[in-house]
């Protein structure tokens, strides 16, 4: 074959090789199916709401007795009998214990012996002064001996004081051979048994009393909240209320209020203490207990509010999504003052009426079209699949269509 019409050939088979391919590339264009938009996504909303909104600050504290005693003898001697019983209550006054008082009571009664030795020899002495008051006025006297008289009446008068002073102490020690309670509340555990000697000097004492009736909790809180703390204190006429939570289960305990602000802050923690007082009659808290201790101070008035589950948080900061009029998304900064009780207050960007996304978030994105969660959601998700598979079986089934239209073609 001439190479001229050779060349003829291949030019010819390349024409209709690319006519063929422009045929198959506009059918398959024809015949595919229109691009459907993006189903709605279904998302929960709520309204903005304007409402006053209490302020907190929380703090972990440690409950303390509100008062502890560590009772301890005041004096020497053997102890005779516990008049307690380990982790009762007690009440101020109460026998705590008894000590031997046989040597105390004795010198009791010595002294007051040397009171009565001590007065009879004042009353001689008072009787003879007037003798020589008489005899010196009769000149049958001497001022010398007077005045020795006057003397010796001032000195047993001075040994009748002693007397008094020593009794006095006598009795005091023989009241220290009883134990009362100084303060009302719960006993802990006996440290000395009946039988023991015991001294003024032993550290441990005999028992601790710790008042838990009404009780306390310390709590710290970061020193950038002090000027907030003393602006609620000098603005409110009532002292301040502090909630007691568990720290597990974050449940009420006990409301008190608030009887300490520290008058320095710790410099090697950053932080100010502080301590409220409660009334804790049925004992829910103890001594020695953890707990978030929630300082109330003064209300933000008419703030915006929103589930906390509305606030995201992306590189920009904080945001929320907005439902517009037409059901579609904006993503809206906002500035959020605080998160408490599952409520975050805003200041900026928002406002009140204005329609927030709660739940279905994380399938948004800026335009996106949303519908309303219905309560058959289990219904409407299967639906939406359904249909999800609809479309991907009716579009497998065109292009093997028009693939088998392609070949056909080419066969004939």
């Amino acid at each position: 074959m001439p190479p001229r019409r050779s060349n003829l050939l291949i030019s010819a088979a390349i024409i209709v090789l690319i006519g063929a391919a422009v045929w198959v590339y506009k059918h398959e264009t024809a015949s595919a199916p229109a691009k459907t938009p993006d189903a709605p996504v279904e998302i929960t909303s709520v309204l903005v709401k304007q409402q006053d909104v209490p302020r907190y600050l929380t703090g972990v504290g440690t409950v303390t007795s509100n008062a502890s005693v560590t009772v301890r003898t005041r004096i020497d001697g053997q102890l005779d009998k516990v008049g307690f019983v380990e982790g009762q209550d007690v009440k101020a006054g109460q026998l705590l214990a008894q000590i031997d008082p046989r040597a105390l009571q004795a010198q009791l009664a010595q002294a007051e012996a040397q009171k009565a030795k001590d007065q009879a020899s004042l009353m001689n002495a008072k009787i003879d002064l007037q003798r020589y008051i008489s005899l010196r006025q009769q000149d049958a006297a001497t001022q010398q001996t007077l005045d020795t008289q006057k003397s010796l009446v001032a000195q047993l008068d001075a040994a009748v004081k002693t007397d008094d002073a020593q009794i006095q102490y006598a009795k005091v020690q023989l009241d220290y051979t009883h134990i009362t309670a100084p303060i009302s509340g719960r006993v802990g555990a006996r440290l000395v048994d009946p039988g023991n000697i015991v001294h003024a000097a032993d550290a441990n004492g005999l028992v601790v009393i710790n008042q838990i009736d009404p009780i306390a909790v310390v709590f710290t809180l970061p020193e950038d909240n002090f000027q907030d703390i003393n602006k609620a204190l000098h603005a409110s006429s009532q002292p301040l209320s502090v909630g007691a939570f568990d720290r597990d289960s974050n449940a009420a305990l006990a409301t008190g209020q608030l009887v300490l602000l520290n008058n320095q802050i710790d410099t090697t923690n950053g932080t100010v203490q502080l301590k409220a007082k409660y009334q804790n009659p049925t004992h829910v808290l103890w001594p020695g207990q953890y707990v978030n201790a929630r300082l109330q101070l003064s209300d933000l008035p008419q703030a915006l509010t929103v589930p906390a589950a509305v606030v995201q948080r992306g590189q920009d900061g904080t945001y929320v999504y907005v439902v517009n009029a037409d059901n579609t998304v904006k993503d809206q900064a906002v500035h959020v003052v605080q998160i408490q009780d599952g409520i975050a207050a805003i200041d900026q960007g928002l406002s009140a009426g204005q329609r927030v996304v709660l739940d279905g978030q994380y399938k948004l994105k800026p335009g996106a079209t949303i519908v309303e969660h219905a309560d058959n959601s289990e219904h409407a998700v299967d639906h939406s699949k359904l249909t999800a598979d609809d479309a991907v079986v009716s579009t497998t089934a065109n292009q093997t269509a028009t693939a088998n239209k392609a070949v056909s073609g080419a066969a004939k």
